[in-house]
């Protein structure tokens, strides 16, 4: 690779770290001896409250360094995310050994890796497609684009209608001084609450599907959905008009909704037709570095890559460049999730070990669907909703038929009318609103917002100005309402 081309692929600079860790953990795991299955599995049960703070670190970081040493942050965030993984993976390896370097290498190779690569794939094509008028800004305007995107995150996820529809609704609102609130609302929105539909919108429910959940079962979210969602797009109309008031000029006329680098729907609907056909196909599987992967798993990474690849070859540059496409933003996730995933594995373990483990009485509290939702919900603010969605199924599964195997457990379960599993589905996905950190969209979004000259609020503005008035009192009447 020329000098020329690394320049434009600017992750690759220095960017080792993290792999050099993978790989010297892969080496190290065949001498230290893979750990029995049992023993990695009770893990969580002997880990005390303090192998999180590492975690808890790292989301103070994120909290406080963008705003306090924007310039440092900038630079070093990815670094400063590392340092507080290895501050779990070096104790944890020195205590554990082989168990914990499986537990890391497991969660870089089977999680980060099939994560990162899927929002890669989904952030390129989708920047080869631009899409120009169709909005002026307006309130009316912006609620369409809200309800659009709601709408189209369940079968395209998250992450794909939130990358296609962020930057036409921000060059709609460039001419508006007070805009932050409706970046806002889409991460809500777009980013989160769409996602409930089905397991296309977000991935807790796609592991829900592969756990034997009927892919059209969770159409059952979509009163609670629409509830939440109608709350919040009245509230944003309300608070949208209330500032539009304040603007020193007029907006603009409407252009007409036009669509360029078409062909990038190819790629798009072949990356969700490979994610699908990944949960469905079972062809074995395969060792890597002392970790288990589907084959239908690595054929659907390698065909993602392959999307993404062709859509870069045959967008022209031009057409990226004026749908203020650039690398930054995804190479922000990508950088700042290796350290997330390895910093929140000892919660997440703890979690796992249910009444065995520290946070015991979290699952005790657990009698009732209400329940169900608000603890769900409230841990995946902060960790992957993926993994907390499947903790707390197991939870429902073993508190309804603690004696049977999964299918009969899980068929037990849904003819609870679903009450159940739809608080932990809904919790799971909703709550990702609630910070920047619940839903990797949420980043990515607010990264591109910031890219393009806009000012968005902090980790903890985002909270208190946005989260605690409009989303928590719509999911607390959802609650109240539905569970």
């Amino acid at each position: 690779m020329s000098p020329g081309a690394v320049r434009r692929l600017p992750w690759l600079r220095g960017r080792v770290l993290w792999p050099a860790v993978l790989l010297v953990l892969g080496t190290a795991l065949p001498a230290l001896g893979l750990p029995d299955a049992a023993v990695a599995a009770g893990i969580g049960a002997g880990l005390p409250l303090v192998a999180g703070m590492p975690f808890a670190a790292l989301l103070l970081s994120i909290a406080v360094l963008p705003q306090a040493t924007p310039k440092l942050w900038k630079r070093h965030h990815g670094k400063i995310a590392a340092v507080w993984g290895l501050a779990v993976a070096v104790p944890f390896t020195a205590v554990l050994g082989a168990v914990a370097v499986q537990e890391i290498v497991n969660v870089l190779l089977a999680d980060y890796v099939p994560f990162i690569i899927l929002l890669w794939t989904l952030y390129t094509v989708t920047g080869g497609l631009l899409v120009e008028g169709g909005g002026n800004g307006t309130p009316a305007s912006n609620a369409v684009w809200l309800l659009a995107g709601t709408a189209l995150a369940g079968w395209i996820g998250t992450t794909g209608a939130a990358m296609l529809l962020i930057r036409p609704l921000l060059r709609a609102n460039g001419w508006r001084r007070r805009r932050a609130h409706t970046v806002v609302f889409f991460i809500f929105l777009v980013c989160n609450v769409g996602g409930s539909l089905t397991p296309l919108g977000d991935p807790p429910l796609f592991l829900g599907f592969l756990h034997g959940v009927p892919f059209l079962w969770t159409l059952r979210l979509l009163p609670v959905t629409a509830a939440v969602a109608g709350m919040l797009l009245g509230a944003h109309f309300l608070l949208d008009s209330a500032l539009l008031r304040a603007e020193d000029q007029a907006p603009p006329a409407r252009a007409p909704l036009r669509v360029q680098g078409v062909h990038n729907l190819l790629f798009l609907g072949t990356v969700l037709a490979v994610v699908i056909a990944s949960g469905a196909l079972d062809w074995g599987e395969v060792g890597a570095l002392g970790v288990g992967r589907d084959l239908a798993g690595l054929t659907r990474d390698a065909a993602l890559l392959l999307c993404g690849a062709l859509s870069l070859r045959t967008t022209p540059g031009e057409l990226r460049q004026r749908n203020g496409f650039s690398w930054g933003p995804i190479r922000e996730v990508a950088l700042l999730f290796p350290g997330i995933f390895v910093a929140m594995l000892p919660v997440v373990l703890i979690l796992k070990a249910g009444a065995h483990g520290r946070l015991a009485s979290l699952h005790g509290f657990l009698d009732s669907p209400a329940h169900y939702f608000w603890v769900t919900g409230g841990l995946s603010s902060v960790l992957d909703n993926t993994p907390t969605y499947l903790v707390f199924l197991g939870s429902a599964l073993g508190a309804f038929s603690p004696h049977l195997q999964e299918p009969a457990a899980l068929a037990a379960l849904l003819r609870d009318n679903g009450g159940t599993l739809m608080a932990i589905s809904a919790g799971a996905v909703f709550m990702g609103a609630t910070t920047y950190l619940g839903n990797a969209p949420n980043l990515l979004v607010r990264s591109l917002a910031e890219e393009s000259g806009l000012a968005m609020p902090g980790f903890f503005a985002y909270v208190l100005r946005y989260a605690v008035p409009f989303l928590l009192p719509a999911l607390a009447v959802a609650a109240w309402g539905f569970f």
